[in-house]
């Protein structure tokens, strides 16, 4: 038990260390994983997700990312969930959506008709505000995380989302000896080490992307696989 405990006390103490990195990194600015445009992964392997319009999505560590416009304008409804009040609140600015703020016990809920993000920890969302979400897109929330927080990510996941929910999964891969996170490399067998016990799993894409990524090129990295998956809860 008391082995246990420890285990417990590291994981929590590195979960507050990666929330303080991440709310620094809002504060200040330095925001450099976010994208202006649509994710062209999202558009050309959003059929997996097998959605109908009215359906409900659920977009972890969602900054301020505008692929849930994208979500939304397809007829889907969104439910995010981010740390920074900065990232919520610009979202809602910067899309010229009016939004009103909702406070719980343990969030903060910016809300519109369709679209509704929870600012506080991912790791107290529960079924309960899940329960309609039919599918989950993740372009950069795992490998947003160290290696160590990852297998904790995935049992939350696997234990908030109802049975039957699929998810879309981006992620990245390069040798992380030669340049450090975030974003974190994330390797095709992590991804069945991580997902196999609770989700059917199948790859959709790979690709050595490294010429269209000039931060890995100056930093002198090999390579720079990118992939997409499709996973589905058992």
């Amino acid at each position: 038990m008391l082995f246990l405990a420890k285990i417990t006390a590291i994981v929590n103490y590195q979960v507050f260390v990666q929330m303080t990195d991440w709310i620094s990194r809002w504060k200040d600015g330095k925001i450099g994983w976010h994208r202006n445009q649509v994710n062209t992964k999202l558009v050309d392997f959003i059929q997996c997700l097998k959605l109908n319009p009215g359906d409900s999505v659920f977009v972890p560590l969602c900054g301020k990312s505008v692929d849930m416009l994208y979500l939304l304008e397809q007829g889907f409804k969104v439910i995010g969930v981010e740390l920074s009040p900065i990232a919520a609140e610009q979202f809602f600015t910067q899309s010229k959506i009016e939004y009103s703020i909702v406070k719980s016990s343990k969030f903060d809920i910016y809300t519109n008709d369709d679209i509704s993000i929870y600012v506080g920890d991912y790791f107290d969302l529960d079924s309960s505000i899940l329960s309609l979400v039919t599918a989950v897109y993740d372009r950069a929330a795992l490998i947003a995380l160290e290696i160590d927080l990852r297998q904790k990510y995935a049992q939350h996941l696997y234990s908030i989302i109802p049975t039957d929910c699929r998810v879309l999964l981006l992620t990245l891969n390069y040798p992380q000896s030669q340049m450090s996170g975030p974003p974190y490399a994330l390797s095709k067998d992590e991804v069945e080490l991580l997902f196999n016990k609770r989700f059917e799993y199948q790859q959709l894409f790979c690709i050595n992307d490294i010429e269209n990524e000039p931060k890995f090129l100056r930093a002198g990295v090999d390579f720079v696989e990118k992939a997409v998956y499709c996973l589905h809860k058992k």
